[in-house]
């Protein structure tokens, strides 16, 4: 059976595939800068938003709570501990 596409990367998958640090791409993360979604204590890079950003087109800078709203954080993290 064939795997299905995978949707995300890890922040560590992310920052390697960027050629950045893991901790640059968790201060992108922090700042909207790439396109994430927080699943629990995990964040997780959204690959297709990723592409389009890399594409040059618009990506949703949003931070994803998980259904399908984007939401704008009102608070910043202090913590971007990998888990």
């Amino acid at each position: 059976m064939d795997r299905p596409e995978r949707l995300v990367l890890s922040v560590t998958e992310a920052a390697e595939m960027l050629g950045i640090s893991r901790t640059l791409a968790y201060e992108l993360v922090a700042r909207q800068e790439l396109p994430a979604l927080r699943l629990g204590g995990r964040i997780v890079i959204l690959l297709r938003p990723l592409q389009r950003l890399l594409d040059g087109g618009a990506a949703e800078n949003a931070v994803h709570d998980g259904d399908d709203a984007t939401t704008w954080p009102t608070t910043p993290r202090s913590s971007t501990k990998a888990s």
